[in-house]
Protein backbone atom coordinates (compact mmCIF):
# COMPACT_ATOMS: atom_id res chain seq x y z
CA UNK A 1 0.00 0.00 0.00
CA UNK A 2 1.47 3.56 -1.01
CA UNK A 3 0.12 6.45 0.80
CA UNK A 4 0.33 8.56 -1.78
CA UNK A 5 -1.23 8.18 -5.18
CA UNK A 6 1.94 8.70 -7.98
CA UNK A 7 1.22 10.97 -11.35
CA UNK A 8 0.93 8.65 -14.60
CA UNK A 9 1.42 11.43 -17.22
CA UNK A 10 -0.31 14.68 -18.29
CA UNK A 11 -2.84 14.92 -20.62
CA UNK A 12 -3.16 17.51 -22.92
CA UNK A 13 -5.94 17.77 -25.74
CA UNK A 14 -5.85 18.52 -29.24
CA UNK A 15 -7.63 18.48 -32.37
CA UNK A 16 -5.10 17.23 -34.09
CA UNK A 17 -3.36 14.41 -31.87
CA UNK A 18 -0.60 13.41 -33.72
CA UNK A 19 0.97 17.10 -34.47
CA UNK A 20 0.38 18.25 -30.71
CA UNK A 21 2.36 14.69 -29.40
CA UNK A 22 5.26 15.28 -32.35
CA UNK A 23 5.77 18.96 -30.74
CA UNK A 24 6.35 17.67 -27.28
CA UNK A 25 8.05 14.95 -28.51
CA UNK A 26 10.80 17.03 -30.58
CA UNK A 27 10.53 19.64 -27.57
CA UNK A 28 11.84 17.32 -24.55
CA UNK A 29 13.14 14.62 -26.43
CA UNK A 30 10.44 11.74 -25.60
CA UNK A 31 9.82 8.90 -27.71
CA UNK A 32 6.28 7.51 -28.56
CA UNK A 33 5.45 4.20 -26.76
CA UNK A 34 5.66 0.86 -29.08
CA UNK A 35 3.07 0.77 -31.56
CA UNK A 36 2.36 4.38 -31.67
CA UNK A 37 4.75 5.54 -33.97
CA UNK A 38 4.24 7.67 -36.79
CA UNK A 39 2.83 5.88 -40.16
CA UNK A 40 6.85 5.42 -42.07
CA UNK A 41 5.01 6.54 -45.38
CA UNK A 42 3.84 9.47 -44.00
CA UNK A 43 0.76 9.59 -44.25
CA UNK A 44 -1.76 10.53 -41.68
CA UNK A 45 -3.02 8.22 -39.09
CA UNK A 46 -6.14 8.12 -36.88
CA UNK A 47 -4.37 9.19 -33.41
CA UNK A 48 -6.92 10.13 -30.54
CA UNK A 49 -4.62 8.84 -27.60
CA UNK A 50 -0.41 8.82 -27.75
CA UNK A 51 1.59 8.05 -24.83
CA UNK A 52 5.19 9.71 -24.84
CA UNK A 53 7.80 8.17 -22.40
CA UNK A 54 11.32 9.22 -21.22
CA UNK A 55 14.64 7.27 -21.92
CA UNK A 56 13.59 5.06 -19.13
CA UNK A 57 10.14 3.94 -20.32
CA UNK A 58 8.53 6.30 -17.74
CA UNK A 59 5.09 7.94 -18.87
CA UNK A 60 5.49 12.07 -19.00
CA UNK A 61 2.71 13.08 -21.37
CA UNK A 62 -0.17 12.08 -23.40
CA UNK A 63 -2.14 13.57 -26.05
CA UNK A 64 -5.84 13.33 -26.65
CA UNK A 65 -8.04 14.17 -29.87
CA UNK A 66 -11.14 16.25 -28.78
CA UNK A 67 -12.13 18.10 -31.74
CA UNK A 68 -14.58 20.26 -29.69
CA UNK A 69 -11.61 21.85 -28.11
CA UNK A 70 -10.51 25.80 -27.83
CA UNK A 71 -7.48 27.36 -27.48
CA UNK A 72 -6.88 28.83 -24.21
CA UNK A 73 -6.53 32.82 -24.84
CA UNK A 74 -4.36 33.39 -21.76
CA UNK A 75 -3.61 36.22 -19.98
CA UNK A 76 -7.22 36.78 -21.12
CA UNK A 77 -9.95 35.11 -19.11
CA UNK A 78 -12.57 34.57 -21.91
CA UNK A 79 -10.75 31.03 -22.46
CA UNK A 80 -8.97 29.87 -19.35
CA UNK A 81 -5.53 28.68 -19.33
CA UNK A 82 -7.02 24.83 -17.69
CA UNK A 83 -3.21 24.18 -17.10
CA UNK A 84 -0.24 24.37 -17.92
CA UNK A 85 3.21 23.01 -17.94
CA UNK A 86 6.37 24.44 -16.38
CA UNK A 87 9.78 23.50 -17.96
CA UNK A 88 12.85 24.15 -15.88
CA UNK A 89 16.73 25.12 -17.43
CA UNK A 90 19.99 25.73 -15.68
CA UNK A 91 21.26 29.01 -17.41
CA UNK A 92 19.97 32.01 -19.45
CA UNK A 93 21.82 30.55 -22.41
CA UNK A 94 19.96 27.63 -22.31
CA UNK A 95 16.53 29.34 -21.65
CA UNK A 96 17.00 31.12 -24.73
CA UNK A 97 18.00 28.17 -26.99
CA UNK A 98 14.99 26.06 -25.65
CA UNK A 99 12.67 29.18 -26.77
CA UNK A 100 14.40 29.49 -30.23
CA UNK A 101 14.23 25.84 -30.61
CA UNK A 102 10.28 25.70 -29.50
CA UNK A 103 9.80 28.26 -31.68
CA UNK A 104 10.55 26.52 -34.35
CA UNK A 105 8.81 23.69 -33.73
CA UNK A 106 5.49 25.67 -33.81
CA UNK A 107 5.09 27.27 -30.44
CA UNK A 108 4.46 31.31 -29.97
CA UNK A 109 5.78 33.33 -27.19
CA UNK A 110 2.86 35.07 -25.27
CA UNK A 111 4.96 36.68 -22.62
CA UNK A 112 9.07 37.45 -22.04
CA UNK A 113 9.90 37.72 -18.66
CA UNK A 114 13.37 36.78 -19.74
CA UNK A 115 15.30 39.73 -18.06
CA UNK A 116 13.55 39.23 -14.50
CA UNK A 117 16.46 38.79 -12.05
CA UNK A 118 14.66 36.35 -10.20
CA UNK A 119 13.37 34.18 -12.46
CA UNK A 120 14.02 34.48 -16.12
CA UNK A 121 10.83 32.73 -18.02
CA UNK A 122 9.41 33.12 -21.08
CA UNK A 123 5.79 31.74 -21.54
CA UNK A 124 4.53 30.28 -24.92
CA UNK A 125 1.62 28.50 -26.52
CA UNK A 126 2.28 25.07 -27.93
CA UNK A 127 0.68 25.01 -31.55
CA UNK A 128 -2.87 23.65 -30.22
CA UNK A 129 -2.81 26.83 -27.95
CA UNK A 130 -1.62 25.25 -24.37
CA UNK A 131 0.34 27.66 -22.39
CA UNK A 132 3.76 26.48 -21.00
CA UNK A 133 7.14 27.83 -19.54
CA UNK A 134 10.32 27.52 -19.82
CA UNK A 135 12.11 28.61 -16.77
CA UNK A 136 15.63 29.33 -15.42
CA UNK A 137 15.58 27.84 -11.64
Amino acid sequence: MSAYPVLLHTAIDARDCRALAEFYRQLLGLRYRDGEEPPADGTSDDADWLVLLDDTGRRVLTVQEKQDTTPPTWPAEDVPMQMHMDFKVPTIEELERHRQRAVELGARVILDRSTDEGEPLYVLADPAGHPFCLLVQ
